[in-house]
């Protein structure tokens, strides 16, 4: 059984696109949680290091990273073809 919906105008479409953002974050933050929960640690990006959170509050620092790339908006980067080897 199909459900029908109300047709949207533009307000309301806009009004429930602004809140993607807030849903977003929210559903990032509830899958981080659960990650924590099911396997105990977590593999995340603070302050350009790489970190394992545990779920007893502890961290490890498993590797600095290179400071973050600015890019201008619309910029395409192509990857470069995979190199076989020998």
């Amino acid at each position: 059984m199909s459900r029908k919906y109300p047709r949207l105008d533009e307000s309301s479409m806009q009004q429930l696109e602004s809140r993607i953002p807030e849903l977003a974050a929210r559903a990032g933050l509830a899958a981080h949680r659960r990650a924590l929960q099911s396997f105990g640690r977590v593999v995340t990006v603070q302050d350009d290091k790489l970190v394992e959170l545990k779920s007893d509050g502890s961290f490890t620092i498993v590797k600095a990273l290179p400071p973050a790339l600015k890019v201008r908006p619309g910029l395409v980067l192509k990857r470069r073809p995979k190199r076989t080897r020998p």
